[in-house]
C-alpha cells in the first residue's frame, strides 16, 4: 500500500505514511532520509523524517517524496549560483537571485531556471565547435591512424583509421545541455508549462549525443565563444550532479532512487567558502578550500578545514573557518565543533579559529581557550562563532560575510565572549 505524494520539512518532525514493506525498506536504503523505520503504532505505516538534502525523489513503486527546504526556494537558488559562479552569480536585475519564477518548490523552481538559461544560451543559435572524430571510412579525410591501420587491417586499404576535426553541434556544451532538460523532464513535479518548454530546448538541442549513465560528464572549458552559455552550463552541472544515485544496499542488487536532490550542508559549505574567498581577494590574500592537513607528527589521523586563509604568496597560514549548516544552540556551544577549531588553529600555529552557522541567537561570540600547546600558561586561543542568518536579501548576505572576512583578517572590536 503506498501514497501518491509525500510532503517533509527538511529536518522537520516525522511522518508516518501507509508504505509497503518493500519500498519502505527502499527508501531507508537510500539513505537520502534522515531515518526511515516502520510505525510501531500503526501497521502498514512508516515513519519518514528528513535531513539535510532537500528536493524530490521516488523508488520503483514508492510515492514521490518531496523534501521542502528551510531556507526560501529563491534564497536557496542564490546561494547555488554564488557558489558554482561567483563572478555572474546568476543575479536578477531586480532580486539578486536566479529566476525561479514563481515557484516555491526546489524541483519546479530549478527546472524553470534551467529552462530560462538554456534558451538564453540558445538564443542566438546552437554554438557549434570542431571535435575530433576517430573512424573507419572508405575514403581518407583528416589524418591517417597508422597504427590502428596496421592492427585493424594489416596496413591494407580500405577501409582506412582516419581522424578529423568536424564543425558540429555535438560539443560538451551541447552534450550537457541536453542531458540537463531529459534529465528534469524525467523527475517528479515538473509543471507543464515547463515541461513543454524543456521539450522544445531538447528539440533543438537534437544533434548533440546523449550522455550516457554512469560515464563523467565532459568537460568543457570557459571561453569568449562560450560565455553565452557558461550561466547554463554551471546550473546544468548542478542538475546532472545532484541527481539520487543508484544505491546498493549490502547483499542486494543496485536500488535505483529517482530525483534531483541539493544537500544543504553542502550547499551552505560551499556558498560561505567561495563568498569568504572572494571577500578576501579584495584584501590581496588567498584562501584554499578544503586544504589538508594532519593532526599529528606520524601524519595518521587527517584534517580538512574548509577554509585556510594565506598570505598573498600563499605560504604563510593567517587564519582558519569552517562552515557548519547548524542552528547555535540555546547555550551557543556546539562543543565537538569547538575541539575541532582549536585543533586547527593549533596544528596551523593560529591564535584564533572561526565557525560560520546558518543561524544563531548573536552575529558573533568567542570563547577564549587558556594553556594550549605552549603549556598552562602559555598564550590563549580565541575561537569565533559567527552566524549568518539565510533569510536576509543576497547583498546583506554578501556584506555579512564580507564582515566575517574582515575578522578573519584580525578586524576589531571584538565581539563579546
Amino acid at each position: 500500500m503506498t501514497v501518491p505524494e509525500v510532503t517533509l520539512r527538511e529536518y522537520g518532525p516525522a511522518v508516518s505514511i501507509p508504505l509497503g514493506a518493500e519500498e519502505g525498506r527502499a527508501l531507508a536504503a537510500s539513505g537520502v532520509l534522515r531515518s526511515a523505520t516502520p510505525d510501531p503504532d500503526r501497521a502498514g505505516h512508516w515513519l519518514l523524517r528528513a535531513g539535510s538534502r532537500v528536493g524530490a525523489l521516488r523508488t520503483p513503486g514508492g510515492p514521490v517524496v518531496r523534501i521542502m527546504p528551510k531556507t526560501p526556494v529563491s534564497r536557496l537558488f542564490f546561494l547555488l549560483g554564488f557558489s558554482l559562479d561567483p563572478a555572474r552569480a546568476w543575479r536578477d536585475s531586480r532580486e539578486g537571485t536566479v529566476d525561479t519564477g514563481a515557484y516555491d518548490d526546489v524541483v519546479p523552481a530549478l527546472a524553470h531556471a534551467v529552462e530560462r538559461r538554456m534558451d538564453a544560451a540558445l538564443r542566438r543559435g546552437v554554438l557549434q565547435g570542431y571535435r575530433e572524430v576517430e573512424e573507419s571510412a572508405l575514403i581518407v579525410r583528416g589524418r591517417l591512424r597508422e597504427a590502428e591501420q596496421i592492427r585493424r587491417h594489416f596496413g591494407r586499404t580500405p577501409p582506412a583509421e582516419i581522424t578529423y576535426d568536424a564543425y558540429t553541434a555535438d560539443t560538451a556544451e551541447n552534450r550537457l545541455l541536453r542531458a540537463a532538460a531529459e534529465r528534469l523532464l524525467r523527475l517528479p513535479g515538473v509543471p507543464g508549462p515547463v515541461r513543454r518548454r524543456l521539450a522544445h530546448q531538447r528539440v533543438r538541442l537534437a544533434d548533440a549525443a546523449p550522455l550516457t549513465r554512469g560515464q563523467e560528464l565532459p568537460r568543457w572549458q570557459p571561453s569568449r565563444l562560450n560565455s553565452r552559455y557558461q550561466p547554463a552550463l554551471r546550473l546544468a552541472e548542478a542538475v546532472l550532479r545532484g541527481t539520487s544515485p543508484e544505491h546498493r544496499p549490502p547483499g542486494s542488487d543496485p536500488l535505483a532512487v529517482d530525483g534531483f536532490l541539493l544537500d544543504m550542508n553542502q550547499l551552505f559549505e560551499d556558498f560561505v567558502t567561495v563568498a569568504l574567498r572572494e571577500a578576501l581577494r579584495e584584501r590581496g590574500l588567498t584562501a584554499r578550500l578544503q586544504d589538508p592537513h594532519h593532526l599529528d607528527t606520524a601524519g595518521l589521523i587527517r584534517i580538512r578545514p574548509d577554509l585556510v586563509v594565506r598570505t598573498a604568496d600563499g605560504r604563510t597560514p593567517v587564519a582558519v573557518a569552517d562552515a557548519k549548516y547548524k542552528v547555535e544552540k540555546a547555550d551557543g556551544l556546539h562543543n565537538a565543533d569547538l575541539y575541532q577549531a582549536l585543533a586547527y588553529a593549533t596544528v596551523l600555529g593560529l591564535r584564533e579559529a572561526h565557525l560560520v552557522y546558518a543561524a544563531g541567537r548573536r552575529p558573533e561570540r568567542f570563547h577564549e581557550v587558556h594553556g594550549t600547546a605552549a603549556g598552562p600558561d602559555g598564550p590563549s586561543t580565541r575561537l569565533y562563532q559567527h552566524s549568518l542568518d539565510l533569510s536576509r536579501e543576497p547583498g546583506q548576505l554578501l556584506s555579512a560575510v564580507r564582515h566575517i572576512a574582515g575578522r578573519l583578517t584580525g578586524d576589531r572590536p571584538h565581539p563579546r565572549p
